[in-house]
């Protein structure tokens, strides 16, 4: 993807967007970018995430599901997050990782931008609302699959190539610009 698929922008001035809407980020109750990162560092020196890690992020992401989570096996998450790292293929590694309780695709890209935050992003409907105005998807969405992760991280990743930014700081500000544009509820 470049900018020029996207509607109303150049280069410039989508980086400067994702800039603006960057700082705006903060503003938000989103995840926060630190504590995903931290996260991320503990998943790469264990390689894997454990059931309580994966609550945390899960909370942080979702608050209301998150006791889902502590259906799932200590070691099935051991090994799902261990295995999820391997996967070749962003569906196979949203399909692996919403195999496990209380992990939808939204929730499960929390797991897979703290791992690698150049290549993934934190999703959900703020940053598919903000896609749509971009003109980079079709249609509303309320809930989302591996197939629409897919969907949502090829133009993010165009975005962040175009404009320099990591993937995952593309994923805030569009989190930050649907929060900051919108207006009445969410669904």
């Amino acid at each position: 993807m470049t900018t020029a698929d996207l509607d109303p922008f150049d280069a410039d001035d989508l980086g400067a967007f994702v800039a603006e809407n960057l700082d705006r980020y903060a503003e938000t109750q989103g995840i926060l970018p630190a504590e995903l990162e931290a996260y991320g560092e503990t998943y790469r020196s264990q390689g894997h995430l454990t059931r309580e890690q994966l609550y945390e992020i899960a909370y942080e992401s979702s608050t209301r599901s998150a006791y889902h989570v502590e259906k799932n096996p200590g070691a099935r998450c051991r090994e799902v997050t261990r295995n999820a790292r391997a996967v070749e293929g962003d569906f196979s590694a949203i399909q692996l990782l919403t195999g496990l309780s209380g992990f939808k695709a939204a929730t499960a890209s929390c797991v897979l931008a703290a791992l690698d935050g150049d290549r993934h992003a934190v999703v959900d409907t703020r940053v598919w609302a903000s896609l749509e105005r971009l003109g980079a998807v079709d249609g509303r969405k309320e809930s989302f699959d591996a197939a629409d992760y897919v969907t949502m991280i090829e133009p993010i990743r165009g975005i962040a190539d175009e404009t320099g930014f990591r993937a995952v700081d593309v994923g805030y500000a569009l989190f930050a610009s649907d929060a900051h544009v919108r207006e009445g509820t969410l669904h």
